[in-house]
Parts: structure tokens; C-alpha cells; sequence
């Protein structure tokens, strides 16, 4: 979290999950990080982040803007460094 907060990056989650399976979940894996619900996939389809099945969803990390401006995307988990480095480099023209 101090790298994404250095960086000026506020990271949360998004699945289909019901909010209370989140509360549940986050107290557990202890995330210091809000979980959104996305209980009918409305954002997962807009990310592309949707399995064929139409149910399953691709872990898939994104950065936005605040203009709405996708910054960073990526398939999988990639490491922290990479995500904040990629928008670094972003800001400063690279």
C-alpha cells in the first residue's frame, strides 16, 4: 500500500462477490483495501475482465484515471513495482 499511496494510487477490488462475502473475506486475508461488488458483472464486462463463459472472471489489474483514462492494464497479478513504474513513466513521458 505505500508504494500504490506514494504513487498517488488508491487500489480496491472488484468481483461478483456479495459485499457481505467481502467483509468476510478482506477481515480474513486482512486487505487493506476496499472490495467493490460487482454482483452482475457490469464492470468486469466493461473491462474485458469476463471468462467466455460469461460467469468467470480474469484476474486482471487495471489503473485509472480520474478522467477515466486507462493508465495500466494487465492480465494477472503483476508485481506492485511494475504497475507503479508503468504509470510513473507515463507521467513523466516515457
Amino acid at each position: 500500500m505505500t508504494k500504490f499511496e506514494q504513487a498517488g494510487l488508491q487500489p480496491f477490488g472488484v468481483n461478483p462477490a456479495s459485499p457481505d462475502s467481502h467483509r468476510s473475506y478482506a477481515d480474513k486475508m486482512r486487505f487493506n483495501f476496499p472490495l467493490l461488488s460487482d454482483s452482475d458483472r457490469t464492470i468486469a464486462q466493461a473491462y474485458h475482465a469476463l471468462k467466455e463463459d460469461g460467469k468467470g472472471i480474469v484476474r486482471t489489474v487495471y489503473v485509472v484515471a480520474q478522467n477515466g483514462t486507462v493508465r495500466f492494464a494487465q492480465r494477472g497479478a503483476p508485481p506492485v513495482d511494475d504497475i507503479v513504474a508503468a504509470v510513473s513513466a507515463e507521467e513523466h513521458g516515457r
